[in-house]
């Protein structure tokens, strides 16, 4: 696996941090043992976008997510997912609605 500081990151080019994700799906497959073909079919696309996947010279947004489908990686795109959390303020007024006491029960005879 290839690991690279955020400084290191910033100071690539666009090309060379495509080349990244290439080198990462190209690793991803060869690990599992498939071939460029068996990805292509699976993800529904050609060979030629696979390869030119790998080498960083092309391929859509939506041909990327099919092979890190195929390959079963899509759990790197979790840091894309926006969390909605509320606000203090929300989360003080949610503090202030909550029950204090209990109600006094009533005792019938």
């Amino acid at each position: 696996m290839f690991f690279y500081s955020n400084t290191e990151l910033y100071a690539m080019s666009d090309n060379a941090l495509i080349g990244i994700i290439g080198q990462y799906i190209k690793d991803c497959r060869l690990k599992q043992n498939k071939t460029q073909q068996q990805v292509a079919d699976a993800a529904g696309i050609g060979r030629t976008t696979i390869v030119l996947l790998e080498k960083g010279n092309g391929g859509t947004l939506t041909s990327l997510i099919q092979v890190l489908r195929v390959l079963e990686q899509l759990h790197i795109l979790e840091v894309f997912k926006v969390e909605q959390k509320p606000s203090p303020l929300q989360l003080a007024k949610l503090e202030q609605s909550k029950r204090q006491r209990a109600s006094k029960t009533i005792h019938k005879p």
